[in-house]
Parts: C-alpha cells; structure tokens; sequence
C-alpha cells in the first residue's frame, strides 16, 4: 500500500477536512545504464572544476544565475532555503471555477486526497458530491516540497477527490515567439471541411482509456528479450508519406469510406453464420476492447499473446454456451 507523500487539510470556506496527498501515477519508463561500447565498463559522472579538472565535493558547490557576458550571482543553500515557503499544511480553495474552463496545457501532475481519518469521511464525501454535481473545480495553493503549487481540485471516480497540480501562466510559452512560423490561416474547401467531420463522426467512440498502452515501452521490452535470447529484431514500418494537397479530398473519401466499410465488417461477424475474425491480425488495443466485452480477467496485466490466447477461449466458450 501507497505511503501519503503530504498530509494537511482542505480549507473550503469555514469548513475544513484533514486529507492525506497520494500520487496517482508511476513512471514505467525503461531506464538503462551507460556502457562504453564494446566494453563492459560502466560510464560514470563526476563533478569537475572546469579550470583546475579536479573533482569538486558536492557541500563545496554553490549555485550561480547566468547574468550574461560571463557574469553570475553566487546563491547559497541556505539564502534559498530562507526565503522558500514555510511548511504549510493546508490546502487553501481561493475559488471554484467551471472545470471545462480549463486548458488541459495547465495539468502537470495528478494526486488523490483521501480523508485522513473515517471521522473526517462525512464532510469530505459532501465535497466531492457537490463538485461532481456542478461539475466545478476547486483552484487552491499550497506547499508541498519546499515549494508553492497551483492546483485544481475535482471530483474523481469512486467517490475521490483527485488534485492536479497547474502550472503558472508565466510557465507557458508563447507559440508567436517559439514557433518558426505560426501555422496561416487558411479557409477549408465546403466539401473537404465537410468529408473530415464525416471522418471525424466515423472515428468517434467512448472513451476507454484501458484501450490505450505505452507501446514504445512494450517494443523496447520486446527488444531486450530478443537481444537476450539472440533472434532476430524486428524493424517498425516507416511512418507514412505526408497527404499532398491535391490528394487531401480523395484521401479524406476513401478514410471515410475504410471506417463504413471497417463497421459493416464488424457488425457481420456477429452472425452465427460467419467466421469469427482472425485474432492474430488484430493489435493489442484491439484484442484489449474484445477482451472486455468478453469480460476477460486480469487483461490490463496480459502481454497481447496472453490477450490473444485469452479472447480466443472466452470466445469458444461463448459459442459451447449458446
């Protein structure tokens, strides 16, 4: 069980709830050491005075602010720690605004908040009925690692209030000033504007996000355990030749026309009379979506063999059933 990184109290209004902070997310990225090649001698990094190339210990180092032409102002630890935040332990909602009024671009990082004891359960449960019901999300600041955070605090799924930290406006950049040339603004052609929302309306479905993986993550598990037992590596297809303009309404036509004819495929599979789809062209989120609606256990945890296997017998034993 997860270990509350924060603990304090909600401030809304004169009402307060003490909360315990948990994270939400963990990073599954692979990470690798460094190795120099044809050796298997590690790479190590050492803090070096540029001038001297001698090492420096770490209490001997102080921080520095680029002033430019070579200048810097010389900080301290401790004139840093001194005008830090002080270790607060509420979190205060200065207001509620319209969750949708939001730009996802401020998200940064997502936490849940759970009541710190049962006793506390009654009034935190009719904070989260209240948000859920006007669909308002609380802005709120409060200290959490020496440091000042912005967030936005909601009403989450099976009844917990979710805190996502935000980011500072100042903390955006500006496309004008970063992008090399911001994109023109150009009129759509009446039917082509019209065949992209037909493509739009033909792609659109519920939104599952266990239908989505880190497959980049599951390719480079793949490599490892090829390399490890010596086969062969397989090589991604190249990504596709970008849509010349005079192609943009003929490509958009057959997109459209891919996705009816995609449906009718699938709804025909549903006849006892035809033949159940073949398992081993479809991918991974596909398999996942099958899965699920067969009521598959412990799928999210299967590999897309395991899925296919899975699916495969759930299948057979649908069809026994009926």
């Amino acid at each position: 069980m997860a270990r509350a990184i924060w603990s304090g109290a909600i401030n809304f209004g004169l009402v307060t709830v003490p909360v315990e902070l948990y994270s939400a997310t963990e990073d599954h990225t692979v990470h690798f050491r460094q190795f120099e090649r044809g050796t298997s001698d590690r790479i190590r990094y050492r803090r070096v005075n540029e001038r001297t190339g001698k090492e420096v210990e770490f209490g001997d180092i102080v921080k520095g602010y680029d002033l430019g032409d070579g200048e810097y102002v010389l900080v301290e630890q401790d004139e840093l720690d001194e005008i830090a935040p002080g270790r607060s332990r509420s979190i205060d909602i200065e207001a509620f605004v319209e969750l949708d009024d939001i730009d996802p671009i401020f998200f940064q990082k997502s936490y849940w908040l759970a009541p710190s004891k049962e006793e506390f359960g009654r009034a935190y449960g009719l904070l989260v009925q209240a948000m859920d019901r006007t669909n308002k999300a609380g802005v709120a600041r409060f200290v959490m690692r020496g440091k000042e955070q912005i967030a936005a605090i909601r009403a989450g799924e099976d009844g917990v209030l979710i805190l996502d930290t935000l980011l500072f406006a100042e903390d955006l950049r500006d496309p004008a000033k970063e992008l090399r040339k911001l994109p023109s603004k150009t009129e759509a052609r009446g039917r082509e504007l019209d065949m992209a929302v037909s493509l739009i309306d033909s792609m659109t479905e519920d939104w599952h996000p266990e239908d989505y993986h880190d497959t980049y993550t599951e390719r480079v598990h793949k490599l490892i355990d090829d390399k490890k037992a010596g086969r062969k590596v397989s090589v991604e297809a190249p990504p596709s030749e970008p849509t010349k303009v005079v192609d943009l309404f003929e490509a958009l036509s057959r997109s459209v026309e891919s996705r009816k004819g995609g449906r009718k495929k699938a709804s025909s599979s549903g006849s006892s009379k035809k033949k159940a789809p073949d398992l081993s062209g479809l991918s991974k989120a596909e398999l996942d979506k099958m899965a699920r609606e067969l009521d598959v256990k412990g799928r999210s945890k299967m590999s897309r063999a395991e899925l296919e296997k899975a699916v495969g017998e759930a299948q057979g034993s649908r069809k026994r059933a009926s």
